[in-house]
Parts: C-alpha cells; sequence; structure tokens
C-alpha cells in the first residue's frame, strides 16, 4: 500500500511539475523580438489570432487555461507589447491583462510640412496618417490652441516626445502644446516682445533661418537682415520661401522662372511673413532669433569659398559686389562639374 501512494504521489508530482512548467516556463517563440500590437477594441480572438499570426505561440491549451484563470478575455486592453522570447504564459497574462504597454517616441527634428509629422505619426500610432492630417487641418480643431491649418506647425518644437502607440490626435498634440508652453517662457516672450514680434512670428522668422544656413553663428545675422526688412516694410524675397511654394525641396540655385509660383509663401510676390511655418526649426536657431544682433543689414548672400557662409551688407551697392562674386563661383563650379562629366 505504501508503495502505491508513493506511485501515486510521485506521479502527482510529475503532473504538477508539468503544469507548472506550462505556466511559469518558457513558452514564448519571439527570437525577431517583434511587438504586439492590440488594436483598441480587439477581441480575445483577435489576441490569439495576432499571437497566431506573428508565431508567437503555436498553440492555445494552455493560454486558454492561463486566461481563463487570470480572467483576461473579459479584460483586453489594447496597446503595443514588448513580448521577449522565452517568456511564460503567467507573465505574458499578466501583462496583457494589465495592459503594461511599452512607450513609443516620436522623434521631432526638421519637418517642412503637416503632411510630414501626420506620416511620422501614422507610423508610429495606432492612429493612421489621414486621421492625423484630418486633425492637423481641422480649423475648429486647431481653434481652441489659438491655431489655424498654417500656422499649427508653430506648436511643434523638436525633440523626442514618449507616447503609447494608443495615444490620440489630442493626446499627442496636448503633449506637444505644454512642450511648447513650457519653451515660450516669460524671458522668450519678453525678448520676442522686445524684437517687435509675437512667438509665431518669430518661429515662421526662426524657419526661413534654419532653411537659409546650417551655421549657427550666422544665423542671428540672417535674422535680424529679415527682421530689418519687416520693420522697413520691404518683401523678404527668401529663397527657401519660393521652394516651399513649389513644394521642390532639392531646388539648389533658384532662377527667376522660379520667382512667379503663385503662393501666399513666396515671399517674392507677397510683402511680411508667410502665412506659416516653412519648416520646424530647432530651439537653438529659435533662440538665435530671438537673440539676434541690432544690424543695419539690408542684404545677405552666400560667400564665394563655398564655406556656408554669407556675407552681409547694408546697400544695395556692396551687395551686387558680393552677389557677383559668388555667381561668378557657382557657375565656375558648375562649368567644372560639366567639363568632368563630359570626360567620363
Amino acid at each position: 500500500m505504501r508503495k502505491f501512494f508513493l506511485i501515486l504521489f510521485l506521479l502527482l508530482l510529475a503532473v504538477g511539475a508539468f503544469v507548472a512548467y506550462k505556466i511559469i516556463g518558457p513558452a514564448i517563440n519571439n527570437p525577431d523580438k517583434k511587438y504586439l500590437y492590440i488594436p483598441t477594441g480587439a477581441t480575445y480572438q483577435q489576441v490569439k489570432d495576432s499571437l497566431a499570426k506573428n508565431g508567437i505561440l503555436d498553440g492555445f491549451f494552455w493560454f486558454d487555461k492561463v486566461a481563463g484563470i487570470g480572467k483576461y478575455p473579459q479584460h483586453v486592453k489594447a496597446g503595443k507589447y514588448k513580448v521577449p522570447d522565452g517568456m511564460s504564459l503567467y507573465h505574458l497574462v499578466k501583462k496583457l491583462r494589465s495592459g503594461r504597454q511599452e512607450p513609443v517616441n516620436l522623434v521631432i527634428t526638421k519637418l517642412r510640412t503637416k503632411e510630414d509629422l501626420a506620416k511620422r505619426i501614422g507610423k508610429l500610432f495606432e492612429t493612421d496618417s489621414l486621421r492625423a492630417i484630418a486633425f492637423l487641418s481641422n480649423n475648429d480643431t486647431l481653434q481652441h490652441f489659438q491655431l489655424d491649418s498654417n500656422t499649427v506647425l508653430t506648436e511643434v518644437l523638436p525633440d523626442t516626445y514618449t507616447f503609447f502607440w494608443t495615444s490620440s490626435m489630442h493626446d499627442i498634440f496636448n503633449k506637444l502644446a505644454r512642450y511648447h508652453d513650457k519653451f515660450w517662457n516669460e524671458e522668450r516672450r519678453a525678448k520676442a516682445a522686445q524684437l517687435g514680434f509675437s512667438p509665431k512670428q518669430i518661429y515662421i522668422i526662426a524657419s526661413i533661418v534654419e532653411e537659409e544656413t546650417n551655421k549657427q553663428d550666422d544665423k542671428g545675422k540672417i535674422a535680424s537682415v529679415y527682421m530689418n526688412r519687416l520693420k522697413k516694410g520691404m518683401r523678404l524675397e527668401a529663397d527657401p520661401t519660393v521652394k516651399f511654394a513649389l513644394k521642390d525641396f532639392g531646388l539648389t540655385r533658384i532662377y527667376h522662372k522660379h520667382l512667379d509660383a503663385g503662393s501666399p509663401y513666396n515671399t517674392y510676390r507677397n510683402a511680411g511673413l508667410p502665412p506659416g511655418p516653412i519648416c520646424t526649426p530647432s530651439l537653438k536657431t529659435l533662440d538665435a532669433v530671438l537673440n539676434a544682433p541690432q544690424t543695419d543689414y539690408i542684404f545677405f548672400v552666400a560667400k564665394p569659398d563655398f564655406s556656408g557662409y554669407s556675407n552681409f551688407s547694408s546697400n544695395y551697392n556692396q551687395h551686387q559686389v558680393y552677389a557677383n562674386l559668388y555667381r561668378t563661383a557657382l557657375d565656375s563650379l558648375q562649368k567644372t562639374r560639366n567639363n568632368n562629366s563630359q570626360k567620363e
């Protein structure tokens, strides 16, 4: 009899160990580190279908048992979930039931259009690019932020923002707006007012400066040129606004044929600032504009050494001298390239 009970005990122990292994032992097959995406409103069956489709789980007998005990089928939560290779069913169900999803980083560098922002959001979040652009183009919605479809990007500052995959456009934009308000503190607002511009106008000027040069120590001087022109009632005549008007950002040289672009963003044809920014300028560029030196510069043109720096002048005659030097250097460079191309 003792032998029988011993065998029974060992058998129960083996069964218990087997069940425990199935529940808390390694069960997840995910060597490629795929994320599990559960959309809003998904059912328990759809979660299982996704696990099967991605090859994360082969069978669902034990998953169903663990999920049933944990009442997960009644508590499916949407999100982006990290499912490590070798994870147990117990920890998988616990994570999914708690809704402990992975954060998503929205990295904003230089964007030129609200469509660019919508595409980036559509790639990272559950909301797609169509819903994103609809939000960014809805003047009724944007009125809450004192924005419209032209100025909407003035609320967007380059940085890294952390969200969840399920974040709505309202969630995303509210966080961007909070960061914007934090950047525009009393000191920066006072500097803008002292220059005679609003934060939105400073942002638009900075967006043009951002497209004009990569040289940080030239940005303030270029900003002074544009602010001087605005105060004198002159047209900005900024080449980057022509590229934006044409939506041809690959243009390396602006010719007279480009200057007739029929767009409110073409500052060769229209006085004042364009109706919105032409890119999202860096924080350094924004500060360079806010701290622009007081100058009498009205003109600038790239230096003929192609260093990326510019020559500045306060009168047209001096500007023409600098401009001719640059045009000559540019024509010479083009001629050299053409000759080298013919030789090849």
